[in-house]
């Protein structure tokens, strides 16, 4: 029977002593099990696993073991000490960080308040940090995404593979995972479309893909795929060169490597081509609603961070207006003081000023 290659993220041991149903470990489990039955993601999971195990581990250094010892000064406390937090490689937590461990405990207290397991959550009113809004490090023109492209060798077995996940991240701007878990039946060729199945948020959605990336795509199934495979079940689209899916980390080196040989003076992974992609169709006229669409974006505010990155637009309006430019305009020829044909008549016909009172008006003083 033919192994099945299934990933799941590697589960971190909780804190708190198993035996004890109201210790804050135990209660940590239970609300994992219950993210699982509300059908969260695996990832989603062990991330709250991880941002609420170390709220655990940092209140029985304190002696606080239970769930209805926790309050709302000691949650301000815990604040604090995420704001002096040094990470292993001693730096400090960001504060998207720091927000999405404190907001990983409101979630958490919200669901201990339900299920009576405390009597309100003294986390309700705790005020987040301010998230930052960053642009994109790095964002791609289409010449240097086309100088990527051109460092795979489509002459090896491997080359061809890469070209055509490449070229598929290029064309649809899926996430990494995403392209990890696509299947031979997500490509349609005669549609010229891609299903991408249980997406970020559980949610399905079909996207667009250009004529190239099908091309490249149909040569790799024909001429290097076959030579992969393992176990004639294995339906996953790519496969590495054990026959096997690939993992998230080995996938982002891969495109990392193709990004550092095509010597652009820029760094990124397999979400630089989904920047890019989203920048160059809105810089060309796309809207960006079908950019949404696309990228699969719950919220449009989402998607807006590319009208900030795109600025084709207001560069130009900017070098049509702006009066410091580098050439100045011609100067505009100066009118014409020639005297007309018709001036003395003009002159003539004039209406009286002041000093030529208007003698119909005059009368007896």
């Amino acid at each position: 029977m033919p192994r099945k290659f299934i990933r799941k993220p590697t589960e971190l041991p909780i804190s708190g002593d198993k035996t004890d149903p109201r210790c804050l470990g135990t209660l940590l489990r239970n609300y994992l099990l219950a993210l699982e039955s509300r059908n969260y993601s695996p990832g989603t999971v062990d991330k709250y696993r991880r941002l609420l195990n170390h709220f655990v581990e940092w209140s029985e250094e304190r002696a606080l073991r239970h769930a209805v010892e926790i309050t709302r000064p000691l949650i301000e406390r815990y604040q604090r000490h995420l704001a002096t937090y040094r990470t292993q490689k001693d730096k400090p937590l960001s504060f998207n960080d720091q927000h999405q461990r404190l907001s990983a405990i409101r979630s958490w207290f919200k669901w201990l308040a339900r299920q009576r397991h405390v009597l309100h959550n003294p986390a309700s009113e705790l005020e987040l940090p301010k998230l930052a809004h960053r642009l994109p490090k790095h964002v791609l023109n289409a010449q240097e995404a086309e100088a990527i492209l051109d460092t795979t060798n489509v002459g090896d077995l491997f080359g061809l593979r890469d070209r055509a996940m490449l070229e598929t991240l290029y064309s649809t701007g899926i996430r990494r995972m995403e392209l990890i878990n696509l299947q031979l039946c997500d490509v349609d060729q005669e549609r010229g479309v891609l299903t991408v199945r249980l997406g970020k948020g559980q949610k399905d959605r079909v996207v667009p893909i250009g004529a190239r990336a099908l091309a490249w795509t149909a040569k790799y199934l024909a001429e290097a795929r076959p030579d992969l495979i393992t176990h004639e079940t294995e339906t996953t689209l790519y496969l590495t060169r054990f026959g096997e899916p690939f993992s998230a980390s080995s996938l982002s080196t891969l495109a990392a490597n193709y990004v550092a040989q095509a010597a652009i003076g820029k760094t990124g992974s397999c979400h630089l081509f989904r920047h890019t992609m989203a920048t160059l169709m809105m810089e060309n006229g796309a809207d960006i609603r079908f950019i949404q669409a696309m990228l699969g974006h719950a919220k449009l505010d989402t998607t807006q961070i590319y009208t900030r990155v795109s600025i084709s637009k207001l560069k130009q309006v900017h070098e049509n207006t702006h009066p410091a430019r580098l050439e100045r305009p011609k100067n505009k020829p100066e009118p014409d003081h020639t005297p007309s044909a018709n001036h003395d008549a003009d002159v003539d016909n004039k209406p009286a000023t002041k000093n030529q009172p208007n003698t119909e008006d005059s009368g007896p003083s």
